[in-house]
């Protein structure tokens, strides 16, 4: 089938967005038969709402010691004490020379 570059109106914005022919190709492999109806930054946009709502917007943070250098850090999951937790500058070492 060919597709040709399709104008859209924006139901959040009002603005116009051009539907391509190649994203139109994406939505026919993929089985999807509604064309979008917001622009790309509306839907980017709408994501990250969706996503902060969630609460996935932002990570929970906890503090740990670390174990090579000894500066107090904080890392994104709960240490265990049966690990080692390093600071991102010691992990970037450690990991460099493994």
């Amino acid at each position: 089938m060919v597709y040709s570059d399709r104008t859209l109106q924006c139901q959040d914005c009002g603005r116009e967005f051009t539907f391509t022919s190649g994203e139109q190709e994406f939505y026919a492999q993929r089985g999807l038969q509604n064309e979008p109806k917001r622009c790309p930054e509306c839907r980017s946009a709408r994501k990250h709402e969706r996503r902060d709502e969630a609460g996935q917007g932002t990570r929970e943070m906890h503090s740990a010691t670390c174990a090579a250098c000894g500066a107090e850090t904080q890392v994104p999951f709960v240490p265990r004490g049966d690990r080692p937790v390093y600071c991102s500058s010691c992990y970037q070492e450690i990991r460099g020379t493994r």
